[in-house]
């Protein structure tokens, strides 16, 4: 993989304000969703820690072409007990930096683990669209976050639902231990 960075302020700048432009528009037109279908499950990964899923974010989209999963990581600084539960109720007014974003398909949002780092689990059109939203995001969640905690894993080829199916489809040395997935309870 790249060598993992945040894209240049103003980049990043830009692509926000797009993205919280195009997130209007699709909650305009109710086109956002929260399913509850994964909500509750646990994820388990390669490194010994597991999350629960607290939310899921659909966005109605055309048909998926170039599909790929995102698995982003962060440590947020100075959360700590309640705090926990305060940012996932606040997390949710995060969504107009990530849906509106060209490609983004769903977002399983996991609750931190014992290390106290949270995980997003994306569907992405288009693996190029992925990591142009990761390193614009990057910069937002570097206000937030343990300096050098943020982290990405793009798997090109691979569905949500079929990662969902079969836990193990993200697989080998290079998928690094707290992006691969190794079971849902």
């Amino acid at each position: 993989m790249a060598t993992q960075a945040p894209a240049p302020v103003g980049t990043a700048l830009r692509a926000l304000v797009r993205c919280v432009v195009a997130t209007a528009v699709l909650l305009a037109r109710r086109r956002v969703h929260l399913p509850a279908r994964y909500v509750g499950r646990r994820l388990r990964f390669a490194d010994g820690t597991s999350a629960v899923v607290y939310r899921e974010t659909v966005v109605d989209r055309g048909e998926t072409v170039e599909p790929c999963v995102l698995v982003v990581s962060f440590r947020l600084r100075g959360i700590r007990g309640r705090g926990h539960a305060a940012f996932r109720r606040e997390s949710l007014f995060n969504t107009p930096l990530f849906v509106g974003f060209a490609g983004f398909v769903s977002k399983l949002w996991l609750a931190h683990d014992d290390h106290g780092d949270y995980r997003g689990l994306y569907e992405w059109d288009g693996p190029g669209a992925a990591v142009a939203y990761v390193r614009a995001l990057w910069r937002v969640l570097a206000l937030v976050s343990v300096p050098g905690s943020i982290r990405y894993t793009v798997v090109p080829g691979l569905r949500r639902a079929d990662l969902l199916d079969d836990p193990q489809a993200i697989a080998g040395p290079a998928a690094p231990g707290w992006s691969r997935l190794v079971a849902m309870t």
